[in-house]
């Protein structure tokens, strides 16, 4: 698949800049979430909305694509399929995996993911993992190209469980589906509506499940 004229058309109405202001507030509520994590991976950064902003002390990104990650500052690249990406093991206190477990061939894909992910972390390191919750928009979820699984925050707890993680937290419905949504694409209103939890049970299509390496 062409994964950057696909990108290109999905978001070709959508400002980026004002994306990327969302994302800063995004960041920074997954950050103190998190435990204020001092190194931060992202296995599929995409367009680095989340790495560039996380406050972080020591930040990498993992793409098979540069859509502009190599431009970040202070961000540790590779450019390779996650699997293969040069890590170290054991070293990160965090990995936020946003938007990409739906994008997997089978559940014996994100099995190995979810196994790699585990080595990375140290042990007591988190794993949060956000994704569109096909219970909650369905009705969108194959409008997407590059959706092939359907998932839910079910059957990625699951899957964390499954790979070795403890289940800390588990939010059924987080961020809206998409910058399309109803909320709009504002910083301010962003920042307002993560510390409104009940908003979430209307607006949110997202899952957000958090998962921890035993010590």
């Amino acid at each position: 698949m062409n994964f950057d004229r696909i990108y290109a058309y999905r978001f070709r109405d959508v400002d980026q800049v004002a994306r990327a202001r969302v994302w800063t507030e995004i960041a920074r509520y997954l950050h103190r979430r998190l435990g204020e994590p001092s190194r931060v991976l992202d296995p599929a950064a995409g367009l680095g909305e989340f790495i560039a902003n996380s406050p972080a002390a020591e930040r990498w990104a993992v793409d098979m694509i540069d859509h502009g990650l190599s431009k970040l500052d202070g961000v540790t690249v590779r450019i390779q399929p996650i699997l293969e990406a040069d890590l170290p093991d054991a070293y990160f206190d965090a990995v936020f995996a946003s938007n990409l477990l739906e994008h997997f061939a089978s559940p014996d894909e994100i099995a190995q993911f979810l196994e790699r992910m585990y080595a990375l972390l140290r042990p007591g390191g988190v794993l949060a993992v956000m994704g569109p919750n096909f219970r909650y928009c369905s009705r969108d979820y194959f409008d997407c190209a590059d959706h092939v699984l359907a998932l839910t925050h079910v059957a990625v707890s699951e899957h964390l469980y499954g790979a070795g993680f403890e289940v800390d937290s588990v939010t059924p419905r987080f961020l809206p589906y998409s910058f399309r949504s109803a909320l709009p694409a504002s910083a301010r209103l962003t920042r307002a509506y993560l510390k409104m939890p009940l908003l979430w049970k209307v607006l949110g299509k997202q899952f957000l499940v958090i998962g921890r390496r035993p010590t």
